[in-house]
């Protein structure tokens, strides 16, 4: 059973969820934003610990912090088989991968294999602009300001990858998915997350193991297995979804889809992979039957909660005590550093797809939110503090990154909604320059 407090603290995270939900419908602002800065007001270093919603806890500066472990949840999934253990403190970490694993699964059901394999071309090209602007700036600006190779490979990582989940929950509640904009902001982000595993993998062996190469080619060999394995699933699975999916209720319905999803996520996570590439490629299985309908209909309102949970996740571990002068600085000069470097090569990338101009604003404006892989990231660099990083190095990274992901979370989702009061400012620049060719957006 429960602890006593458990069910309070679990039910006053959702009912200050839904406060936060109604403020968005009264201001009309993206509910994203407002989810973050609720999980900030009720977490421990504000408004005092809810225990049954505390993250891990590690000391940063003579003071104790709430952070993400390394793996998000911390669970070991193949110790879970053996028996399911989950404390009290395991369930906002939990819910928030399962907020992502949903969140991705959808992506897959909008984004089948056949339409990924015909646009492979244009996302390795619109892929590899992404990575090639946003990695280098990052690496750069690492560089300069940490200091080391490491340090700057650590500050590369957290500027380069956008967020999956934000952006992914922003394409449908805008009703972008449908829309020609969404094709590549997809495809762009299924290459990020391809990227990063392999760049998890090398990135985890030099900051823990001491610069283990034959460790990190290990990994990555586990990891490309992992990816094989989930494409044959792909592509061979769909006769075995459509049977496994025709029950005769809804309830088996979503425990059966529920089932498979979040047991492949899980093993992918435990061997490397991440969560949210397993979710997507399950998806893209199920997309081949005829429930999809179905699936979407009743997962719908599963997914919006747990994804509540995943945003109200990073408040949470955002403290503001984390903030100095010289960290809010940081933050400040990478926001206005970083936010226009993924706008150009969003737009680029929409420009790959053969998107007009006001389009490919729009994915570049999609592209600027950080989120989830950030903070991974951030919370490995000070798992090696005082190993593979100098100690005060991995805190103030982790300090920086915490910070760049509340700031580009609330400016990604801004600048996503307000995205038609941008569009033609930006598109009449570029008329002046006599750059692009601008068509009207046909809704």
């Amino acid at each position: 059973m429960a602890t006593e407090t458990a069910l309070v603290d679990v039910g006053l995270l959702f009912a200050a969820v839904a406060l936060a939900g109604v403020l968005a419908s009264r201001i009309d602002q993206s509910v994203i934003p407002l989810y973050i800065l609720t999980g900030i007001l009720i977490g421990s270093n504000v408004l005092g610990e809810l225990p049954a919603l505390a993250g891990s806890e590690v000391g940063i500066g003579g003071y104790t912090a709430t952070v993400p472990e390394l793996t998000i949840g911390g669970v070991d999934l193949l110790a879970a088989l053996g028996g399911l253990a989950l404390t009290d403190t395991d369930f906002v970490v939990v819910g928030a991968e399962i907020g992502i694993v949903l969140l991705l699964f959808f992506l897959g059901l909008e984004f089948n294999l056949e339409r990924l394999l015909a646009s492979r071309n244009r996302i390795g090209k619109a892929g590899s602009v992404d990575l090639a602007v946003n990695f280098a700036i990052g690496f750069g600006f690492g560089y300069l300001v940490f200091g080391g190779l490491l340090a700057a490979m650590l500050t590369a990582g957290i500027v380069y990858i956008s967020s999956s989940a934000i952006i992914t929950k922003s394409l449908l509640d805008l009703g972008w998915i449908a829309n020609d904009e969404a094709e590549p902001m997809l495809g762009i982000l299924v290459y990020e997350d391809l990227f990063i595993a392999v760049y998890l993998a090398i990135v985890s062996a030099l900051v823990l193991g001491g610069g283990d190469v034959a460790a990190a080619a290990g990994q990555i060999g586990i990891a490309i297995g992992v990816i094989v394995a989930l494409l044959a699933l792909v592509s061979y699975g769909t006769g075995f979804f459509q049977r496994f999916l025709d029950a005769d209720t809804n309830e088996f319905v979503v425990v059966r889809a529920l089932g498979v999803t979040i047991l492949v996520a899980g093993i992918a996570y435990a061997l490397g992979v991440s969560e949210a590439v397993a979710a997507f490629f399950v998806g893209m299985a199920f997309s081949g039957t005829d429930h999809v309908h179905d699936l979407e209909r009743l997962l719908e309102p599963i997914r919006d909660a747990f994804a509540a949970i995943f945003f109200v996740w990073i408040g949470l571990v955002t403290d503001p005590r984390l903030f100095s002068p010289s960290v809010l600085a940081t933050i400040a000069a990478a926001a206005v550093l970083t936010a226009p470097a993924k706008i150009v090569s969003g737009f680029l990338g929409g420009k790959i797809y053969g998107l007009d101009d006001r389009r490919s604003v729009r994915v570049g404006l999609g592209m600027a939110t950080r989120g989830e892989f950030s903070l991974i990231i951030a919370s490995l660099a000070l798992s090696g503090a005082g190993t593979g990083i100098a100690t005060g190095t991995a805190e103030t990274i982790y300090a920086f990154a915490v910070g760049y992901v509340l700031v580009m979370s609330v400016l990604g989702t801004s600048l996503m909604q307000h995205s038609s009061r941008i569009e033609p400012a930006v598109v009449g620049l570029l008329e002046r320059h006599g750059v692009g060719s601008a068509r009207p957006v046909e809704e």
